[in-house]
């Protein structure tokens, strides 16, 4: 486990990389209203974890779980799906084609938002995706390509076949040139943190929430810190294998990481995604690497505990779980009052 304090903290990245780049919103107004006229919406339960707190020596242990979020098993439903729904509000959504690439499931919310509103859905998965996750999308309806070792190749296939085929791109990633999209996904996932608000009675002191490309994070930590103030700490959790938020902090600007497979496939992002980098070097505290092991075993735990999850919903959940020696570093003590989201189900 690596721990690094943000220096950028309060500021966020400079220079000409950036410049250009959307903060997160923070507004959940949007999503919330459409997700009243969903008959699949409903809230999802914040948990109150007694014995997980007792085992991790702390106060306190509230656990957001997305496990059963409108049917498809995870947060990534608040997304694309709310994207599509926008589009169909203003009539744009109606035999449009959506492309994008998937390591688990973003493509899952582009195919129910596909179906529900008269549009297709292509999906891009990179050859070390599960076919059952692909059999899955294919029964949803979306036509699935396999292409590339890496999510990253998906993607530029994804990218290529919008750009030929004249079909929308619907990343959950941004970068130059590409934010308006990706923007609108991050506010779906603002109506998870709004039912949190609602839902806790005291702010947590500690925040622990798990990134691929950054666009959950992102969003969270911006309505938690303009909602909580400073006294939340934020801690950004990636996979040791794909460090790409923590790696851009260290280098006070965007990079690639390179890296072997992660078991926490649906973290296995090598390149952030710019808005979450841009909101997350100005609102988090910390960002934290987690070891494989250190993934494996804190999902185990979690298990043990009722809250079944894959090392990538739980990635969050594994550093409180596996942080003993690093306990004083992060200020995890016997006051601490600590929020994680389980963000999708052990299927997942």
């Amino acid at each position: 486990m690596k721990i690094l304090q943000n220096p950028f903290r309060g500021m966020g990245l400079g220079g000409d990389a950036l410049a250009d780049i959307p903060f997160p919103s923070t507004d959940a107004s949007a999503p919330l209203a459409l997700l009243a006229r969903c008959p699949r919406a409903a809230q999802t339960p914040l948990h109150d974890a007694p014995e997980v707190a007792a085992a991790s020596g702390v106060a306190v242990v509230r656990i957001k779980d997305e496990r059963g979020r409108m049917g498809l098993g995870s947060f990534k439903a608040l997304g694309a799906a709310y994207v599509i729904a926008r589009d169909a509000a203003e009539g744009r959504a109606q035999g449009q084609t959506y492309v994008t690439a998937s390591a688990g499931n973003h493509g899952l919310s582009v195919a129910a938002g596909a179906a529900a509103f008269g549009a297709q859905a292509v999906i891009y998965i990179a050859e070390t995706v599960p076919e059952s996750f692909a059999d899955r999308l294919r029964g949803m309806g979306a036509e699935v390509v396999r292409s590339g070792a890496t999510y990253e190749a998906s993607m530029e296939a994804a990218m290529q076949a919008a750009g030929q085929g004249g079909h929308v791109l619907l990343s959950d990633s941004s970068w130059a040139g590409y934010t308006d999209r990706p923007y609108r996904v991050m506010e779906g996932y603002l109506a998870l943190m709004a039912e949190v608000l609602a839902q806790i009675d005291v702010p947590p002191t500690h925040l622990f929430l798990q990134a691929g490309v950054g666009g959950l994070a992102g969003a969270a930590a911006a309505i938690a810190r303009q909602e909580w103030g400073d006294q939340t700490r934020i801690m950004v959790v990636e996979p040791e294998a794909a460090p790409a938020l923590i790696a851009s902090i260290e280098a006070g600007m965007p990079v690639e990481t390179t890296g072997p497979v992660s078991a926490m496939g649906r973290l296995d992002c090598k390149v952030p995604s710019l808005i979450a980098l841009k909101g997350l070097a100005r609102d988090a505290d910390d960002f934290v690497t987690i070891t494989e092991a250190e993934g494996t075993d804190g999902a185990a735990r979690a298990d043990t505990f009722g809250f079944a999850t894959t090392p990538s919903g739980g990635a969050g959940m594994s550093v409180l779980l596996t942080c003993a020696e690093h306990r004083a570093t992060l200020g995890l003590d016997a006051s601490a009052r600590v929020l994680v989201i389980l963000s999708e189900g052990p299927d997942g």
